[in-house]
């Protein structure tokens, strides 16, 4: 798993409740909006579908890292706090690091514990679509 990702789940596992909560709110506050050229193409292809929040994603490949991109309502601050996480520990890695975080990145997190059950299956939800536009981009890189 990437190291700054790694640093991420470890401040996580290591902060109380009332903590992970105040993370997630900060990280919100971090997330980039999204460039132009992507702004404009938000649409049910990039959207993720588990999550009720209308979170985007998109993945570009160039020199052989991953560069990542998303966009999440100010109004749903621990969603956007999840995908800035995702952002920030992922950006610039490899799509094997991507594909090798583990399945349950929400849970070893310790959000499992702060937020309800259909928030943490979008959030989980957010991660399989990433995982798998990044398999699906480093597929079109190889073809």
């Amino acid at each position: 798993m990437p190291p700054r990702l790694d640093e991420m789940i470890d401040e996580f596992q290591d902060a109380d409740r009332q903590e992970r909560i105040e993370l997630l709110l900060d990280l919100a506050k971090t997330l980039p909006p999204l460039p132009d050229r992507l702004a404009c193409l938000k649409d049910a292809t990039h959207r993720v579908q588990e999550c009720q929040s209308p979170v985007f994603l998109f993945v570009e490949r160039e020199a052989g890292v991953v560069h990542l991109f998303a966009d999440a309502p100010v109004e749903a601050p621990t969603v956007r706090g999840f995908v800035a996480m995702l952002l920030q520990g992922l950006d610039g890695a490899t799509a094997e690091e991507i594909r090798a975080v583990p399945g349950d990145l929400v849970e070893r997190t310790g959000l499992t514990e702060i937020l309800g059950m259909l928030r943490v299956h979008g959030l989980s939800g957010v991660l399989r679509r990433l995982k798998s536009e990044v398999a699906r981009v480093a597929s079109e890189a190889t073809a």
